[in-house]
């Protein structure tokens, strides 16, 4: 699943980082934080990986 936003993208960036280990968990805030409980490193990788190129800054609300 891609990313909606430059924003996702990031926080998912930052779980990865912590869940793999190469950050601290203590670290993490918002939505990264929750990202980080609720979500596989699979999952995570999936957002992360998605270009920013052509990405909103954040995405709307539904």
């Amino acid at each position: 699943m891609p990313a909606r936003s430059a924003a996702q993208q990031k926080a998912a960036g930052a779980a990865l980082s912590a869940k793999r280990g190469d950050t601290p968990e203590s670290g993490l805030r918002g939505a990264s934080r929750e990202m980080f409980a609720s979500m596989t490193e699979q999952q995570l990788e999936d957002l992360a990986q998605t270009p920013r190129r052509g990405l909103p800054d954040h995405a709307d609300r539904d």
